[in-house]
C-alpha cells in the first residue's frame, strides 16, 4: 500500500520481492457491491510492468533458489506461510466480503477456511519425491532408466471475480509448491484480498525476491503480454470460456502449457426415489450459493414428472423465503451481484427467458428494500416450462436464475444434461447409490455430486470436459499440471558393438 494524504489506501504493483507504483502511475478504484462505496485505488500495470514482473520471475527460476530448494525446504516454508494467513484470516475475510459480494457467511466458513486447507494441503505435497520409478528397459541393451519431474518454469496465472481468495490460492500453493516462480493477475472488480495475501506472504520473508509477483490492472493489457511473452512457460487461468479460448490461441504462439477452468451450465438431476428435504434445499444451494456466480452452479434442474408437482412446491416456497441482504449482515443468504453491468446482464437473460416462452414461477426484481438501493441486489429466478434447447438453458447466465426441466426417462434426462458444450459438473439426487452411480457414470463432466453440491475437496481432481477447460486444479493432478516430465537414460552396455546399429568403416591411410 502506498503513502498518501487521499484517505482511500492505494494498492501498488508487487515485483521482485518490493511494492512498486506503476509506470504510468494510474490507479483505478474499486468498490464495495453491497453499497457502491469506494474501498481503494488499485494500481494499473501497463505492458511495461508486466515486462519487468515477467523478468523478475524469470530471473528468480532461473538462479534456482527456489527451483533447486531441497522439497522438504519448500514444504517447511510453504507450511510457515499459511500459519501466517491463517492469524490474520479475520482481515481477508472481511476483504473478500466488502470486495467481493459475498456474504458473511460465506466469506468466514466456506472460502478462507477453505482456502487455508487448500494451501495447506500443496505444502504437504511439496515434500515429494521428484523422481518416479520405470520399468526395467532391457531391450535393445541393459540400461537405468528414470524419470523426473521437475518445475515448469515461469507461470502466469489470471483469476476470476467471484471467488478471489481461493482462486489465488489454487494458483500460488501448486505452483510454489512444485518450485515455480509466479506472475498473478486478480481480477478488476476484486483485487484486495488477492493483495492482502500477497502482503502476508511478503512479511514472512520466506519466499526469495521475484519467486511471487501480483500485477493488477486491466485484463485486456496484461493478459496478451503474459500469454505471448517468450519467458513464460505456463498460463493457467480461471474465467469464461470465451476468454479462456483467447488466451489458449494467444499461448499458441510460444505454444505453452496451459491450464484452463472455464464456464459451466451444470446439470442437476433429481431422480424419483430421492429423499426431498434433501433434495430440495439441496438444488437450492446448487443454484444460488453466491447468487449464481460460480462455474460449476447447478443451474439446469431436471425434475421427473412423477413428483414434478411436489417438488416445485416445496422449491418454490423455499427460495421466496431466502434473505437478501448486505453482505455483512450474519443472516443474508443473497448479497449483491458483482457489479451493476453483471446486474443488468442478469436482468437481460431473465426478459429473454420469458420472450423464449418460459414461465417465471418466481421473478427475480430489485429489491425495495432502501438499504439495498446502493447496491447490485435482485432477487431469485426460476423458470418453468423451460427448453433444453433455449438460450437461458445453454448459455451461463451467472447469476441467481434456475431453468427446471421436466422430464419422464432417466435416460431422457442423461441426453439432455450432456446436450451442453459445457462439462464442468453435475449433481445426481436419489436414495439408492448404485443408481445413482449408474446416472453419474453416463454424465460428460469432471465433477459429479451424489446428494451434495459445490463441495470441492483438496484431495480431488477439479476441471471440465468438453468447453468447460483443460487440465484439473487441486490434489496430486493439480501440482502435476505445475511440473515437466523428464526421461534420463542410462547405458549399461560396456562393448561399443552392444550400443549401435551401424558398423563405421575408418578410411585406412
Amino acid at each position: 500500500m502506498s503513502t498518501t494524504s487521499d484517505p482511500i489506501p492505494h494498492y501498488n504493483l508487487y515485483i521482485n520481492g518490493q511494492w512498486r507504483a506503476p509506470k504510468a502511475e494510474r490507479y483505478q478504484p474499486t468498490y464495495d457491491p453491497s453499497t457502491g462505496a469506494m474501498l481503494a485505488h488499485v494500481a494499473q500495470a501497463d505492458v511495461e510492468d508486466t515486462q519487468l514482473a515477467i523478468q523478475a520471475a524469470r530471473t528468480a527460476f532461473d538462479a534456482g533458489d527456489w527451483s533447486g530448494m531441497l522439497p522438504a525446504e519448500r514444504a517447511r516454508r510453504l507450511h510457515a506461510i499459511v500459519d501466517a494467513i491463517e492469524a490474520r484470516q479475520t482481515e481477508i475475510a472481511d476483504l473478500e466480503m466488502r470486495n467481493g459480494g459475498c456474504t458473511w457467511r460465506k466469506a468466514n466458513l466456506m472460502d478462507i477456511p477453505v482456502g487455508l486447507i487448500h494451501f495447506r494441503h500443496f505444502a504437504k505435497l511439496a515434500d515429494f519425491e521428484a523422481q518416479e520409478p520405470v520399468p526395467q528397459i532391457t531391450f535393445p541393451a541393459l540400461s537405468y532408466n528414470l524419470v523426473r519431474r521437475e518445475p515448469i518454469g515461469v507461470c502466469g496465472q489470471i483469476i476470476p471475480w467471484n471467488f478471489p481468495f481461493l482462486m489465488a490460492i489454487w494458483k500460488i500453493a501448486p505452483a510454489l509448491a512444485a518450485g515455480n516462480t509466479i506472475i498473478l493477475k486478480p481480477a478488476s472488480y476484486t483485487p484486495l484480498s488477492a493483495l492482502k495475501l500477497i502482503e502476508i506472504i511478503h512479511e514472512t520473508g520466506l519466499l526469495p525476491p521475484g519467486v511471487l509477483n501480483l500485477i493488477t490492472g486491466s485484463g485486456q493489457v496484461v493478459g496478451p503480454e503474459l500469454c505471448n511473452n517468450p519467458l513464460v512457460d505456463k498460463i493457467a487461468f480461471t474465467g469464461s470460456t470465451a476468454v479462456g479460448r483467447e488466451i489458449m490461441q494467444q499461448a499458441a504462439s510460444t505454444i505453452k502449457k496451459v491450464t484452463l477452468e472455464l464456464g459451466g451450465k451444470s446439470p442437476n438431476i433429481i431422480l424419483d426415489d430421492a429423499d426431498l428435504d434433501i433434495a430440495v434445499d439441496g438444488s437450492l444451494w446448487a443454484t444460488f450459493m453466491h447468487n449464481g456466480q460460480a462455474c460449476e452452479s447447478g443451474t439446469r434442474l431436471f425434475v421427473p414428472a412423477s413428483i414434478y408437482d411436489e417438488f416445485m412446491n416445496r422449491l418454490v416456497t423455499r427460495a421466496s423465503h431466502l434473505k437478501i441482504g448486505l453482505s455483512e449482515d450474519g443472516a443474508t443468504d443473497l448479497g449483491p451481484v458483482i457489479s451493476a453491468s453483471q446486474l443488468k446482464t442478469i436482468e437481460e437473460y431473465i426478459q429473454l427467458g420469458i420472450q423464449e416462452g418460459a414461465t417465471p414461477v418466481l421473478l427475480g426484481q430489485r429489491p425495495t428494500d432502501p438499504e439495498l438501493a446502493h447496491g447490485h441486489f435482485i432477487t431469485p429466478t426460476i423458470f418453468t416450462n423451460v427448453d433444453n434447447k433455449m438460450r437461458i438453458a445453454q448459455e451461463e447466465i451467472f447469476g441467481p436464475v434456475l431453468c427446471v426441466i421436466k422430464y419422464t426417462s432417466v435416460a431422457e434426462a442423461i441426453r439432455q444434461a450432456n446436450d451442453t458444450i459445457y462439462g464442468l459438473a453435475a449433481g445426481v439426487w436419489s436414495t439408492d447409490i448404485e443408481r445413482a452411480m449408474t446416472v453419474a457414470n453416463q454424465l460428460r463432466a469432471g465433477t459429479v455430486w451424489i446428494n451434495d453440491f459445490h463441495l470441492i475437496s483438496a484431495e480431488a481432481p477439479f476441471g471440465g470436459y468438453k468447453q468447460s477447460g483443460s487440465g484439473r486444479e487441486l490434489g496430486t493432478w493439480g501440482l502435476k499440471e505445475y511440473t515437466e516430465i523428464k526421461h534420463i537414460h542410462v547405458d549399461l552396455a560396456r562393448t561399443r558393438a552392444a550400443k549401435f546399429w551401424f558398423d563405421i568403416v575408418t578410411p585406412q591411410e
